[in-house]
């Protein structure tokens, strides 16, 4: 078996399941290129998963109840708080817990982990995160919805749908943007909703989605961005007049809010054109220059090293701008790449990759996710939780703290239990590793004085830690 599918499998994928490895070793390159552009490699079961229209419909529903049970206490009650947070814990249960459960699930059990790989890479790179009452229903319908579908499309569809879905309208404020000159900011309901222009939807585009923060974008990019992206909202209860019969919780573009002229972004002047202007404006982006070169460098460093070489960064790059942002051919240019089967392991796995690489060289088929949901928080990276749009680190810097490989080492314990009922540590660790188990860690396992420290050694060792 030769080390490329260890590295097929572990650098490109989410780690092998048992006999995965002679599989991949047949064509490690083949393996990873079928799952390139295949639709069915990116869908997960969405059985009993809520679309965003359905999460807003279900939060909707939990204010309103909320609201009405308030006017109807003059006082603070015990026994409603206890009421109200049962009906909050069942919201997050029907929509992120759910959505939690799905993911770890297929993660653990996918045939397609370089897909599913690339699809958390990109989920990353366009951060919808659950900060507050308003958001927490979305982050799974926006991943099932603006991402899965795109991640092997243009950059620009991707950019549009992630950036105009309604999780991402209301996780930076574009929801509550309204042109300060528009129509609707002139009448009494309008002033009452405190008309005004809110610029996080375009700040995090220029910044984290596009450009980057060295970019070449000024401040009035920003704000002649933001007015354009005005009118784009998602259809609620106090949109009902302009909504036009649109669905409850679904995009909308009404013009009433959109701030009227023509807008200049980056020297290039875009026509007064209402929904058409942001969306002129995204395609531009997409094509400049300083996002072929981003979004290079964030592959390589996400698959390969934190400092990553840079004729893999160029030949990425290149690949973007000549295939006008391909995201199928931008992955085969990498799979292709020979800067990406190097033998040196220069990923340190994140939370994320050490637990779903130990379920899946377990061989799970089903999973505790509710213990595992524990242990995300327990290690810092929770599904859908990143603590700003930046999205989770990807250095190693962020995760190799010496308080946090002591979490890893408790967690380890813990699994070594049930990995036990099944493997041998040894068998275990040819298992996960193949070829790329060194002899100083093979000895180490075998010197163990039990099955459970033998496994945990398999777990904490360099060559499972790092991919």
């Amino acid at each position: 078996m030769s080390l490329n599918a260890v590295i097929a499998a572990n650098r490109f994928g989410l780690g092998a399941r048992p006999g995965e490895l002679a599989q991949i070793a047949r064509d490690p390159k083949a393996w990873l290129l079928s799952q390139v552009g295949q639709s069915q490699s990116t869908n997960m079961r969405s059985d009993g998963l809520l679309s965003s229209a359905q999460a807003f419909e279900a939060l909707q529903s939990y204010q309103e109840a909320r609201a009405a049970q308030r006017r109807t206490e003059a006082s603070p009650n015990p026994a409603v708080n206890a009421e109200e947070r049962v009906r909050l814990a069942d919201l997050v249960g029907q929509t992120t817990g759910r959505e939690i459960e799905a993911r770890i699930q297929h993660a653990v059990t996918t045939q397609a982990p370089f897909a599913e790989r690339w699809v958390q890479f990109w989920s990353n790179h366009f951060t919808m995160a659950v900060r507050n009452l308003q958001t927490t229903p979305f982050p799974g319908s926006f991943e099932r919805e603006a991402i899965r579908p795109h991640v092997w499309g243009r950059f620009e569809d991707i950019l549009v749908k992630a950036d105009t879905h309604v999780g991402m309208l209301i996780y930076l404020d574009q929801a509550q943007s309204i042109g300060p000159n528009s129509q609707a900011a002139q009448t009494q309901q309008g002033r009452r909703r405190a008309a005004g222009l809110n610029e996080n939807l375009a700040r995090e585009i220029l910044e984290l989605h596009t450009l980057g923060a060295d970019g070449g974008y000024s401040q009035t990019d920003v704000t002649e961005f933001a007015r354009a992206l005005t009118g784009w909202t998602v259809a609620g209860p106090r949109l009902r007049p302009l909504a036009q019969g649109s669905r409850v919780g679904t995009t909308i573009f009404v013009s009433e809010l959109h701030e009227p002229g023509a807008r200049s972004i980056l020297g290039k002047n875009f026509p007064a054109a209402g929904e058409r202007q942001a969306l002129d404006i995204l395609a531009h982006l997409a094509r400049q220059p300083s996002v072929a070169k981003r979004i290079a460098f964030k592959v390589a460093q996400h698959f390969v090293a934190d400092d990553p070489p840079p004729a893999l960064v160029a030949r990425l790059e290149a690949s973007f701008r000549q295939s006008s942002g391909d995201l199928s051919a931008l992955a085969k240019t990498l799979i292709q790449s020979p800067e990406a089967w190097t033998p040196e392991t220069r990923k340190f796995k994140t939370p994320n990759d050490f637990l779903i690489s130990t379920m899946r060289a377990s061989g799970a088929n089903t999973t505790s996710t509710q213990a595992l949901r524990a242990t995300f928080e327990q290690l810092g990276q929770t599904p859908w939780r990143a603590p700003s749009p930046k999205g989770w680190p990807d250095v190693a810097s962020e995760w190799a703290a010496p308080d946090a490989i002591l979490k890893r080492i408790d967690w380890a314990n813990l699994a070594a239990d049930v990995i036990g009922e099944t493997f041998q540590p040894i068998a275990f660790a040819e298992s996960a590793l193949g070829p790329a188990l060194t002899d100083k860690t093979r000895t180490a396992i075998s010197r163990a004085q039990t099955a459970r420290q033998g496994i945990v050694l398999a777990l904490m060792s360099p060559e499972f830690q790092r991919r």
